[in-house]
């Protein structure tokens, strides 16, 4: 299936904050090796000069790192970082927003069923 992308972005920044997902998720883990370049240009159906883009936007935001003749490498301590930046940006942009929908549905705490999925 060919991953679809939006005009919200770039496909480059969209393709990083996919790969963040997947850092977030565990895959892979720390200390190990990402896709090749034209592994991940395979898979999302992409120029590989897109995908180097993405992965250097992750590189310097300390995520991960490319080690000479082997290639990207999450780094030690790459998912803490990023889990402490997406819950500092979901409590800044996104819950002020997702509250002002809910009270304006009326919405309370007792009509959301945390469990479901």
């Amino acid at each position: 299936m060919t991953p679809t992308w939006t005009d919200q972005a770039p496909i480059y920044q969209q393709l990083a904050d996919r790969l963040a997902v997947q850092l977030l998720d565990g895959s892979p883990p720390e200390g190990e090796a990402l896709p090749s370049v034209r592994a991940l240009a395979s898979q999302y159906v992409i120029n590989p000069l897109t995908v180097t883009r993405a992965l250097q936007a992750l590189s310097e935001h300390g995520l991960i790192e490319s080690r000479r003749g082997l290639g990207m490498y999450v780094m030690a301590g790459a998912r803490e970082r990023l889990l402490r930046y997406e819950r500092e940006q979901f409590l800044q942009k996104d819950w002020p927003a997702l509250r002002a929908k809910l009270k304006r549905l009326g919405l309370t705490a007792k009509d959301l069923n945390w469990e479901s999925t």
